[in-house]
């Protein structure tokens, strides 16, 4: 069976990395977010791209993809690991010159244990619950973190992609309050906060699906298309279903193609209803459900049998999809499939 094909436009990914640092002063530095192996795309050729463009400090979720990182570009980046200094990441963390965002104070005497004088930076909490040092607990140990030098002190923002929420307001006056007069780079804003404005900005933003073509980033070019190639074509008559459970029925004549890709390869059976692909502008509607392996597509319409089709692309962004799904862009984005073939251009 032919495989879907996913073309990634590196040049279209720095061009929206350009345009979030552009939204900043000259004094903060734009870092970038490449976890979840490039949300989806591929690190290697994402963090190239990125570094050639300027990017000297980059984020991801785990040591392990880290040292993907530092395999791809070398000793010249700095590399940042939210998740902090896990038990079992030491070597991995010293050899590679991983920087741990320190997550707690057990975190932080393992680290300083492990790793004397090791760079490290901290997370606070300031209300994601998520992840990070709680404000009680950072003033704790606030002067002794400092004394050891950190790197960056950063937060995380909840409700960015709303920018009315009252939460923005709230974390930006705990966060400037838990760091006044540290003396050490902070960062507060992912893509949705540097789009808050200059307040949110401090010395370090971390752009992170802004990048790849997603909301909050309304301005930013399409970075991922994705083509599904048909391999079989049939008629058939008034009355006639596709797919499993006869969810879709014919009321007249219909020609279906049935192209060669699924929930296997991150396109969610849950977005069927309300999904179409394209032919070059036209929409060709998805007919009966989504199977892991294969999509039913309504071609009635069109003039000649088409290759394949677009789900994917300038004609239909990664959030419509999403929307149809009833999830958010970060998800389609890092669920497509492993089986897909990735082809890059420009960067």
């Amino acid at each position: 069976m032919s495989t879907a094909r996913m073309t990634v436009d590196l040049d279209a990914l720095v061009s929206n990395w350009r345009s979030l640092d552009s939204a900043s002063s000259d004094t903060t530095e734009t870092g970038a977010v490449v976890k979840a192996n490039g949300y989806g795309l591929g690190v290697q050729p994402v963090v190239r791209a990125l570094a050639k463009a300027g990017v000297k400090r980059f984020f991801v979720a785990a040591a392990e993809e880290g040292a993907a990182v530092r395999e791809t570009l070398g000793p010249n980046v700095e590399i940042n690991v939210f998740s902090g200094h896990m038990r079992g990441d030491t070597d991995m963390i010293g050899d590679l010159n991983l920087i741990p965002m320190i997550n707690s104070t057990d975190q932080l005497l393992r680290h300083v244990e492990a790793l004397p004088g090791h760079g490290f930076g901290i997370q606070l909490d300031t209300g994601m619950n998520r992840l990070g040092l709680e404000p009680e607990e950072w003033l704790s140990i606030r002067d002794f973190a400092l004394d050891l030098d950190p790197t960056l002190i950063m937060s995380h923002l909840a409700c960015a992609d709303e920018p009315d929420h009252p939460m923005n307001l709230h974390q930006l006056a705990l966060f400037t309050d838990l760091t006044e007069g540290v003396g050490v780079p902070r960062s507060l804003a992912a893509t949705g906060g540097i789009l808050l404005g200059p307040e949110f900005h401090f010395d370090v933003t971390r752009p992170g699906v802004g990048l790849y073509g997603g909301l909050p980033f309304a301005e930013a070019s399409p970075v991922v298309r994705l083509d599904l190639p048909v391999i079989q074509v049939r008629e058939i008559a008034a009355g006639e279903t596709v797919g499993y459970g006869n969810t879709w029925t014919a009321d007249e004549p219909a020609v279906i193609a049935t192209v060669a890709a699924g929930y296997a390869d991150g396109i969610h059976r849950i977005m069927g209803p309300k999904t179409v692909l394209f032919s070059g502008d036209t929409p060709c509607p998805v007919r009966g459900r989504i199977s892991m392996d294969m999509i039913g597509v309504e071609i009635t319409h069109l003039d000649e049998v088409p290759q394949g089709l677009t789900i994917l692309g300038p004609q239909q962004g990664v959030d419509v999809l999403a929307d149809n799904a009833g999830t958010i862009g970060y998800e389609i984005l890092t669920s497509l499939g492993g089986r897909t073939a990735r082809r890059y251009k420009g960067g």
